[in-house]
């Protein structure tokens, strides 16, 4: 059997066609073309997973099951996504729109839930049966995996941990709360961050790194100058550092995982941002004689989304 993974995002839809074992036999992308409405949107993930199960050689017959990450969530009970900011979806069925074109089982779930089963089946996590998976990128998102299935919640809501409130009272989030932790972990926070000390202080190497001008600061400019020694974006990295351990201790007091994979832009700082954390950490924990998760890098790239989903259905 094979399995249909498609991982939706804001400009790019991806699919593939993945074997049991995770293994991606053919993969190809479409535009999400998103201001076209939902409708069109899910008419093209049906087509193109169809599209590459023909060219991968095998028939309908042979899929399993598609899985579908989006990013947002889907009500389980309903097969409703309620709503999905990234792709201007507002209660949409995408269960039965998607009957209008496979007659396959279709499972939907939070893409970074996706990618961190990507991670269990074959990535960082894969040894172990409870972990969780964190992607730090514009915002924060998780997937969590416990006693070897991935946890979502009733609701469909299980895995938003980047608006737990870490800061009573902070940052303005997207959500319309204040002081999510996404607000103080996602690489938007130190963008944020880098940029007001930078206006506040022009002759700093952080504004001489970009020629003068906040706006081309990026999470890896400050990294870059934290690692070369620059004293104040090394200030602003630990500051970083700190509010994702305040994130982290949380959530090894909620759901006590063997292995928390770092995954999305601000992982790509490597063995630096690991030896941050695995410094910070431990001062931290609540339970300090008691063994507590590993914290690793995320292994599965840019085809997390796709391995992932597709197995939503094994």
């Amino acid at each position: 059997m094979i399995y249909i993974g498609i991982d939706v995002g804001g400009t790019t839809i991806k699919a593939g066609v993945v074997d049991e074992n995770g293994r991606i036999l053919l993969k190809d992308s479409v535009a999400t073309g998103m201001e076209r409405g939902y409708g069109p949107m899910i008419r093209d993930m049906a087509e193109l997973g169809i599209r590459l199960v023909e060219q991968s050689g095998h028939t309908m017959d042979e899929v399993k099951s598609i899985g579908i990450g989006i990013p947002g969530i889907m009500n389980p009970k309903t097969g409703r996504v309620p709503f999905c900011t990234n792709l201007a979806w507002h209660d949409v069925p995408i269960l039965d729109e998607m009957a209008k074109y496979v007659s396959v089982p279709v499972y939907v779930d939070n893409d970074a839930t996706a990618a961190g089963l990507a991670e269990h089946v074959g990535g960082v996590s894969s040894t172990v049966e409870n972990s969780v998976f964190i992607t730090l990128g514009t915002g924060v998102g998780g997937g969590v995996m416990l006693n070897g299935k991935v946890f979502s919640g009733p609701h469909g809501v299980a895995s938003e941990i980047g608006h737990m409130i870490t800061v009573d009272g902070g940052e303005p989030c997207s959500c319309g709360k204040r002081g999510c932790w996404e607000r103080y972990a996602s690489a938007t926070a130190l963008i944020r961050e880098g940029r007001r000390f930078a206006e506040a202080h022009p002759d700093c190497p952080l504004m001489k790194a970009v020629d003068g001008d906040p706006e081309k600061i990026t999470a890896k400019v400050v990294i870059d100058l934290a690692k070369a020694g620059d004293p104040d974006c090394a200030k602003l990295f630990d500051n970083y550092v700190y509010h994702l351990c305040v994130g982290l201790r949380n959530i090894i007091n909620l759901y006590d995982p063997e292995i928390i994979a770092l995954g999305g832009g601000v992982s790509h700082a490597g063995q630096f941002l690991l030896d941050a954390v695995r410094a910070k950490l431990p001062d931290m924990v609540f339970f300090k004689d008691m063994p507590y998760a590993q914290v690793e890098l995320a292994q599965m790239g840019n085809d997390a989304g796709i391995i992932g989903a597709a197995m939503l259905g094994r």
